[in-house]
C-alpha cells in the first residue's frame, strides 16, 4: 500500500510598507525596515528561517506595499540559500492584516495547503512553528484543558489575562471564508446606509469593505466558538517598533544562536583576535584589532573597521563603519558608512529621554566627542559633545 499524500503548508509574512515604520527612522530612511539587520541578518530573515523548519513547507510569501524592486535581490538570495521558494507580493494599498492575506488567496492556495502560517515581520521570538502545527490548534483567555480561546481582547484597558497574542498564527483555508464574510457584511451594510439621505450627508469615515483587520474583525468574533485555539510558549517575545527595540531584539536573537547556531557567534581571547565577551556576531569581512574588546550583545556588519583599544557593548555596527582607536560604543546603533573618532564615545542611557543613541547613515563623530542618548540624522558631522538631542 502506498503512503498517504503529505499535506503541504505555506507561510505568509506580513512586512508592512513605507507609510508605516516612521518610528524606525532614521534607520529606515534608506532601507525598508524589514531588511534592517538584527543580529547580523535582515529583520525578516529570522521568521523566514523559522519557517524553514515547518514540515512539508511549499512556499513562503512576503506581503506588503513596498516597491517590488526593494525586495527583489533579497528574495532571490534567500530562496537560493534556504532552498525554499520565497515570493514577494505587493499590495496595491493597505488592506489590513487579514485583507492583505485575502487579496492573494488564489496564489496562497495554489499548492492546496492544509494549513497557512501567518507571521508578522516585526515580531521577535523563537517562532515555535512546528510545535504549533503538531498541536493543531490581543490578550487571551483560554480553556486551561483544551486551550480553546474563550475571549479575545485587543489592547484592553483592564487586566483580563496574563497571556498575550504573539502575532504568530496557523490557520486552515477556512480563514478565507471568515474574511470574505466580513467584507460582504460591510458591503451589505454600506448599501443599506445609502438609502438614508441623512447617512449620505455624513463624512466617509467608515472602514472600506476590503480593509479587514485580523484581531478585531476575525479573531474576536471566533473566540468561544471552538474554532480558535492557543499555543502557549514561555520563550522570549518582543515587538520591533523602534530602533531601541531592535537593539534589544538583536541581543535576544544572539542569545538564541548560542543554542541553535553557535557556529555564527564570534570568539576570541585577546591573543590573535579581539577579546569577545558573551554573544557577539562579527561579519567575516569586518576588520577587528586584536586589542579591541567586544561584547556582550554586539553585532558587527560587513566591512566594518574597529581600531585598537575600542570597547563595544550592546550595540549594532552597520556596514562600512569605522571606529577609531580607544573609542567606546555602548547602547547604540551606528549607521552605514559612519565613523567615530579617537577617544570618542557614542552611548545610550535607558533612563534618558531618548535612550539608545542612533547615528544615521554617513555620520562623522570627530575625535574626543561624546554623544549621549541622541539621534543624529544622516550626513552630519559632530565636533562637539551632545546629550538628549535630535540632530536634524
Amino acid at each position: 500500500m502506498g503512503s498517504a499524500v503529505e499535506e503541504k503548508v505555506v507561510a505568509v509574512i506580513m512586512v508592512g510598507g513605507p507609510t508605516k515604520g516612521t518610528r524606525f527612522r532614521p534607520l529606515s530612511l534608506n532601507i525598508p525596515k524589514p531588511l534592517f539587520p538584527i543580529a547580523g541578518q535582515p529583520m525578516v530573515h529570522h521568521p523566514i528561517s523559522a519557517c524553514k523548519r515547518i514540515p512539508n513547507l511549499a512556499q513562503i510569501y512576503l506581503v506588503g506595499f513596498y516597491e517590488e524592486r526593494e525586495f527583489a535581490l533579497y528574495v532571490s538570495a534567500i530562496s537560493n540559500e534556504l532552498k525554499v521558494p520565497v515570493r514577494y507580493l505587493r499590495e496595491d494599498k493597505p488592506h489590513g492584516s487579514a485583507g492583505g492575506l485575502y487579496q492573494f488567496r488564489n496564489l496562497i492556495m495554489e499548492d492546496d495547503p492544509s494549513h497557512i502560517f501567518l507571521l508578522n515581520c516585526d515580531v521577535c521570538c523563537s517562532f515555535p512553528l512546528p510545535e504549533m502545527l503538531a498541536n493543531q490548534f490581543g490578550e487571551l483567555v483560554a480553556d486551561p484543558v483544551t486551550n480553546e480561546l474563550l475571549h479575545y481582547t485587543e489592547k484592553p484597558e483592564t487586566f483580563v489575562s496574563d497571556r498575550i497574542n504573539c502575532g504568530v498564527y496557523v490557520f486552515t483555508p477556512d480563514i478565507f471564508t471568515a474574511i470574505r464574510d466580513v467584507s460582504f457584511q460591510r458591503k451589505d451594510t454600506a448599501i443599506l446606509r445609502r438609502v438614508s439621505s441623512f447617512e449620505a450627508l455624513q463624512p466617509a469615515t467608515r472602514i472600506p469593505a476590503d480593509f479587514v483587520r485580523l484581531d478585531q474583525d476575525i479573531l474576536s468574533p471566533l473566540a468561544g466558538k471552538k474554532q480558535l485555539y492557543t499555543y502557549e510558549t514561555l520563550d522570549f517575545w518582543e515587538q520591533i517598533k523602534s530602533p531601541g527595540m531592535s537593539l534589544r531584539c538583536s541581543g535576544l536573537y544572539l542569545s538564541q544562536f548560542r543554542l541553535t547556531s553557535p557556529q555564527v557567534l564570534a570568539s576570541g581571547d585577546g591573543t590573535k583576535s579581539a577579546i569577545v565577551i558573551g554573544d557577539v556576531y562579527i561579519h567575516p569581512s569586518a576588520k577587528i584589532h586584536p586589542t579591541a574588546k567586544i561584547g556582550p550583545n554586539v553585532s558587527i556588519s560587513a566591512n566594518a573597521r574597529v581600531g585598537p583599544g575600542v570597547r563595544l557593548i550592546s550595540c549594532i555596527i552597520l556596514d562600512n563603519v569605522e571606529i577609531m582607536e580607544n573609542a567606546v560604543v555602548t547602547n547604540a546603533i551606528v549607521g552605514w558608512k559612519s565613523s567615530i573618532g579617537r577617544w570618542s564615545r557614542a552611548e545610550g542611557v535607558y533612563n534618558s529621554k531618548l535612550g539608545v543613541t542612533i547615528l544615521g547613515d554617513s555620520v562623522a563623530v570627530e575625535d574626543e566627542v561624546v554623544v549621549t542618548s541622541s539621534i543624529v540624522l544622516p550626513n552630519k558631522t559632530l565636533n562637539v559633545s551632545v546629550q538628549d538631542e535630535i540632530i536634524l
